[in-house]
């Protein structure tokens, strides 16, 4: 044991003795303290900030919206970022900051955008080959008591959002027009939770929870093969209102606005890849448009007597 020792205590003498060695022949560099340099962290390239009202979950926007956002970048050497606000209150406070640079929302959430300075450019034209879109009222195939809206009456109702067009405003329309008011439901609830809220909608009546729900044209087609669709009807379709809308913040540089505006332009179903950029993105084409173009939109707000700029608020 003693001799253990001996040899481990030898070892570790010999292991000094070497870093001393190396220790006095390395050269000693002298450090001048006084002279100093500022070293500054390169500054991240600002990007233009893309987001998609959050209508879907957050992986389907991604998802729908990804390969378009690629295509603008590509297409206009602007550097563009897709956030994804959780909620459509969330949305439009983030364009009013100016934390969203290029708004794509539906048309009653532009009427509300506006009210801070934002302005419609394009406008989309939907798988429907429409540049108009309808809002549906949907319940349980096997519900046979609801036919109609007037069945509707006495029923709880589940909506997508205060600010959702097809999944709540352009229905709460269509039912005025047929005699029923908010107070002729049992419970109008809305889809709670941030993003998927067309999804809980569709699923809030799938699993029998409520008895109708409001959802924008074009949802059930989406969720095909997560739900059997076959075990849900559609009621009745709203009419016909502007379709979603492509609008730009309040001070957005116009040279960037219209570099995007080009680009969507030129998407064209002709071109095998615009194709496939559209069909992923759930259009068919991109166009023009102007602020008046949504006039239909501030009448319903009319119709509803309803105030937009407090739509959702409480």
């Amino acid at each position: 044991m003693r001799t253990r020792f001996l040899a481990i205590a030898a070892l570790v003498m010999v292991i000094a003795a070497a870093i001393q060695l190396w220790w006095d022949s390395e050269p000693v560099t002298p450090v001048d303290m006084t002279r100093r340099a500022e070293v500054k962290a390169p500054e991240a390239v600002p990007a233009i900030t893309y987001a998609y009202l959050p209508q879907y979950s957050h992986s389907t926007s991604y998802l729908r919206h990804r390969a378009l956002v690629e295509y603008l970048q590509k297409s206009t050497g602007l550097a563009i970022r897709q956030v994804f606000p959780d909620t459509f209150e969330a949305h439009r406070r983030m364009v009013e900051r100016g934390e969203i640079d290029i708004s794509f929302s539906n048309p009653m959430t532009y009427v509300l955008l506006a009210q801070s300075g934002a302005r419609a450019f394009a406008g989309i034209v939907e798988p429907t080959g429409r540049a108009t879109f309808r809002g549906q009222i949907i319940a349980r195939a096997d519900n046979t008591a609801i036919k109609n809206e007037q069945d509707c009456r006495g029923k709880r109702w589940i909506a997508v959002d205060p600010y959702s067009a097809g999944g709540y405003l352009f229905v709460l329309g269509h039912f005025r027009d047929k005699g029923l008011s908010e107070s002729d439901f049992a419970e109008i609830a809305f889809a709670p939770g941030p993003g998927g809220k067309q999804e809980k909608a569709v699923l809030g009546v799938y699993a029998g929870r409520y008895d109708i729900a409001s959802i924008r044209e074009g949802t059930l087609g989406i969720l095909e093969g997560k739900v059997d669709l076959s075990a849900l009807k559609v009621v009745a379709n709203t009419r016909e209102y502007p379709s979603w809308v492509y609008a730009a913040r309040k001070g957005l540089d116009p040279d960037i606005v219209r570099r995007i505006a080009s680009a969507l332009f030129a998407l064209s179903e002709n071109d095998p890849e615009h194709e496939r950029i559209l069909a992923a993105a759930g259009m068919r084409g991109i166009i023009p448009t102007t602020d008046h173009d949504y006039d239909p939109c501030r009448e319903l707000f009319s119709k509803l007597r309803l105030d937009p700029s407090k739509v959702g608020l409480e």
